[in-house]
């Protein structure tokens, strides 16, 4: 439990004229409850109490403008937008045709199964391997 700032309690009174002017409202009941265990409410909250307690009749409009002016004082509290993440890997497509062209028609190439394994295990393929597998395709899958 917090301690009360000393001094004039602005949403205390506003609290209790609300439920003197509302005294089934469960809403105002509940606010009145957690400001005196807690000391405090959200924004949310004070936003709901002021609509209530412009509903209130006799109630002073100085009351009402320090409470907005509480409500506005305080941060917005926002949730960040989720990311999504990209893939760490991105295969080459391009190898992956030329592998699978080249062991379509030779299923025992052993350099292209190596190199089959490699591109299976998200390992990258560099530029000479990439070559490599060209050369093979131009050799072997003569049209």
């Amino acid at each position: 439990m917090q301690k009360k700032k000393a001094g004039l309690d602005i949403i205390d009174k506003i609290l209790e004229a609300c439920y003197k002017a509302f005294p089934d409202a469960i809403f105002i009941q509940s606010l009145w409850h957690q400001y005196e265990e807690r000391g405090s409410l959200s924004k949310k909250q004070l936003q709901g109490l002021f609509l209530k307690a412009q509903k209130v009749k006799d109630l002073p409009p100085n009351w009402l403008a320090t409470l907005e002016a509480t409500i506005l004082k305080m941060p917005n509290r926002f949730k960040s937008e989720v990311v999504e993440a990209a893939p760490m890997f991105v295969k080459d497509e391009y190898a992956g045709s030329l592998i699978s062209e080249i062991l379509a028609k030779y299923p025992q190439h052993k350099r292209v199964l190596f190199l089959k394994s490699k591109y299976d295990n998200n390992e990258t393929l560099n530029s000479t391997e990439v070559k490599e597998l060209e050369k093979f395709k131009k050799l072997l899958l003569k049209a």
